[in-house]
């Protein structure tokens, strides 16, 4: 049954040659010269023990033999990095937005807002006086319509007025030369009339009386002129009364009647002038209104669409969309004065300084510039954000028509570059119970070092002290170092292998996670 099996297994199984010193030693015999040539694993043999269970306790004694060449050097195989000096760029990496230093915004100014209903392209290449916006004026006209009537009622209204009030002036002076000064000469006149008569009438009482005394007339004759002498006093006194009442009362009272007259017309007149003014500069302003619903391009230029606000479910400028006064409707920027607007994480903004250096990439692109202006407050973040970040402006040096505002670019801003240092890749380096250690390629094994960081970039870290150049490190440390592993201590690390890597105790330096 055995050499069955033997025959089946030679039959099932590929040839496979084994040193022949192997098979004496599992067999305990003396060695066994090798031949030139390769020889077959003589299965017939191998067959037999595995029918006696010798086999699987055979196999691990043929795979030590086998791996005896790695167990010399565990690690041969690990990602490793030798430490030498080398340049060291710091840089912060993020993702801007292009956008011109000079921007001429073309914004909405009709009061009230208004709804496009003609919109020129985004992108396209436009001549200053082109029309690029049409807004819906209907309402505007409407109103306008209206405007005109109500100005020419006030207009209406003013001119009246301005007549009463000249009316008004010139009853003033009417009565005051005319009227008054008529009834005055008048009444002056009756009261000279009235003296002379009383005059006439006592220089007849006179001489009546003489006459009366030498007998020549009765007394009832006397008595007759004595009673005409008294009416002609009267009618004196009459006279007097009437041109003291006139200069003293009528014509203060007149003059204050006429004059209040006046004046109030004179109000009016204003009132209704100011009232013109203020339907005229209505009419202005909305002839204004509706000349601003036809908006021309104020220079030559390529128009841009503003970026669409996050709250902007609507999607943004387009025709039917309904703008609000005073909002950008389009933008004709200024490509020779490009900037990127970069957002930058509030951990890292410290290291940025107005001056330091920057690379732009825009779609493969590259471009050089400057970082002009770090922000000292965080841009608004919604109510789902916590991290917050800084507005960071760089200004590009190059000039190019593939640079137009709106284009995503990823800029890299060079905080430092150091030159000759010790550094390792990020990947080298743990962090273990508050320490950064290494694992430090020895003869056999490993060993644990202490390692202090300096700066770090996205790939490599900066090692002040702990390393020296031609040392060689381990990648991945934590797959090969040991919590209990006591540093420096020159012995291989055993059983490397055990934790899979997992060790809690390690993680990524703060350095490089930053």
């Amino acid at each position: 049954m055995a050499d069955a099996i033997a025959e089946s297994s030679v039959q099932s199984r590929p040839a496979v040659a084994i040193p022949a010193n192997a098979i004496a030693a599992i067999l305990d015999g003396p060695p066994v010269a090798e031949p030139a040539a390769h020889r077959r694993m003589p299965w017939r043999l191998l067959a037999i023990l595995a029918a006696a269970g010798g086999l699987a306790a055979a196999t691990p004694a043929i795979l030590a033999r086998f791996d005896s060449g790695a167990a010399r050097d565990p690690f041969a195989n690990h990602p490793s990095h030798t430490v030498a000096r080398q340049d060291l760029t710091i840089s912060v990496t993020e993702t801007a937005t292009l956008s011109s230093d000079e921007n001429v915004d073309i914004r909405c100014d009709v009061r009230g807002g208004s709804t496009i209903i003609e919109l020129v392209a985004d992108g396209s290449q436009v001549k200053v006086g082109d029309t690029i916006v049409v807004l819906d004026s209907a309402k505007i006209s409407e109103d306008l319509t209206a405007q005109k009537i109500a100005l020419e009622k006030a207009r209406a209204a003013q001119i009246q007025a301005e007549k009463d009030h000249a009316a008004a002036v010139i009853a003033v002076e009417e009565y005051a030369e005319g009227t008054f000064r008529k009834e005055q000469h008048k009444l002056r006149s009756d009261l000279t009339g009235a003296r002379e008569r009383l005059q006439a009438n006592r220089n007849l009482v006179t001489h009546f009386e003489k006459m009366f005394r030498k007998g020549y007339i009765t007394p009832q004759e006397l008595e007759k002129h004595k009673s005409a002498a008294e009416r002609a006093k009267l009618d004196e006194d009459t006279a007097t009364i009437a041109l003291d009442v006139l200069e003293r009362f009528t014509k203060p009272k007149m003059m204050t009647e006429l004059e209040s007259k006046r004046d109030a017309n004179a109000a009016k007149k204003e009132s209704e002038t100011a009232a013109l003014t203020l339907e005229t500069l209505k009419l202005e302003r909305l002839e204004q209104q509706l000349a601003k619903c036809r908006i021309t391009a104020p220079k030559d230029g390529v128009v841009i669409y503003p970026p669409t606000p996050r709250w902007d479910r609507d999607g943004g400028i387009k025709i039917g969309a309904k703008v609000n006064e005073a909002q950008t409707i389009l933008q004709l920027p200024d490509l020779s004065t490009m900037r990127a607007d970069v957002g930058v994480h509030e951990s890292r903004v410290e290291k940025i300084r107005p001056g330091m250096r920057a690379r732009i990439d825009v779609q493969g692109n590259q471009f050089t510039g400057s970082v002009t202006k770090v922000a000292t407050r965080p841009n608004s973040t919604g109510y789902m954000d916590t991290a917050k970040r800084y507005e960071v402006r760089v200004k590009i040096d190059d000039q190019s028509p593939l640079l137009r505002p709106g284009l995503t670019a990823e800029v890299e801003i060079v905080v430092a570059a150091l030159e000759a240092v010790i550094a390792v890749p990020v990947a080298a380096v743990a962090e273990q119970r508050g320490s950064h250690v290494c694992a430090v390629q020895k003869a056999g094994g490993v060993e644990r070092r202490t390692v202090k960081l300096g700066e770090a970039s996205e790939a490599f870290v900066e090692i002040t002290s702990g390393l020296e150049p031609g040392e060689v490190v381990l990648l991945n440390p934590r797959a090969v170092l040991g919590d209990a592993l006591p540093e420096g201590d020159g012995n291989p690390t055993r059983d490397h292998h055990g934790d899979g890597g997992a060790n809690p105790g390690l993680r990524t330096p703060a350095a490089a996670r930053s």
